[in-house]
């Protein structure tokens, strides 16, 4: 009795601090997500026919993949930032449109950065880097996969990101209106009042070597229909980082 008095004391505060911080939408927020993955688990059929049309339409499976569950990601940053999942004027659809064709173009850089550091490794005589690659997970196959990663992400992300913060600001200024969102996006002014501090010194400089470099590693080191899978659930972690940075912005 003594013992569970004293587990009881200890657990207290932490229990408290949970009741106050969820919230009865962070409870439906748990059960939407749990409903929208748990299909593809219960139900073999609906697995393969997901394999199969993802391995047959693989951009349109990037579409999807990212305008869900990347937006998944900024909902939870909104939540992180605000204690709310949405807000007049956060244009969720518009998100999702536009995390959606982000998508098309992380598929296509997946095909275009694995193909071209594999050409880069035989140039400089690894030969065999597309067996390597192709096989078993050895300390060869994570060099390539790290190597990927890196030059994915040195490359190609920051534009990506950069491109994701433009039409971030322009569906806030926009109101999240339909409308206002097809207006020509003023790309100067945006990039102007950027808050280049956090972008770069945050954004830039520590999530990409520290979290995205290793992320992606894993990424490429997974058979290749899982890729995008994985890389768009990364997205939910993308959320909450840029959420993060938002924060630093107002600092």
């Amino acid at each position: 009795m003594r013992n569970q008095t004293i587990w009881l004391n200890f657990a207290r505060p932490f229990v408290t601090s949970l009741t106050v911080f969820m919230k009865r939408s962070d409870f439906y927020f748990a059960v939407f997500i749990l409903l929208l993955f748990l299909p593809f688990v219960l139900f073999e059929e609906l697995y393969e026919a997901y394999n199969a049309f993802n391995l047959s339409h693989g951009f349109i499976m990037s579409f999807i993949k990212f305008a869900i569950l990347a937006t998944l990601g900024e909902v939870i940053g909104l939540r992180i930032k605000t204690g709310r999942y949405t807000e007049p004027g956060f244009g969720l659809l518009l998100r999702a449109l536009v995390w959606g064709l982000l998508g098309i173009t992380i598929k296509a850089a997946f095909i275009i950065f694995t193909s071209g550091t594999l050409s880069l490794f035989q140039y400089l005589n690894y030969t065999n880097a597309d067996e390597v690659f192709s096989g078993d997970f050895s300390a060869g196959k994570l060099l390539i996969a790290f190597s990927i990663s890196v030059l994915l992400n040195t490359i190609y992300a920051p534009v990506m990101m950069t491109v994701h913060k433009i039409t971030d600001t322009h569906i806030m200024n926009t109101g999240g209106t339909v409308a206002g969102f097809f207006k020509p996006i003023p790309v100067a002014g945006i990039l102007q009042k950027l808050n280049w501090d956090v972008q770069w010194n945050f954004v830039f400089k520590r999530t990409i070597p520290f979290f995205w470099y290793p992320a992606h590693t894993i990424t490429f080191l997974l058979p290749a229909e899982f890729q995008v899978l994985f890389a768009a659930l990364l997205g939910i972690a993308l959320g909450t980082i840029l959420a993060i940075a938002s924060l630093r912005a107002r600092e």
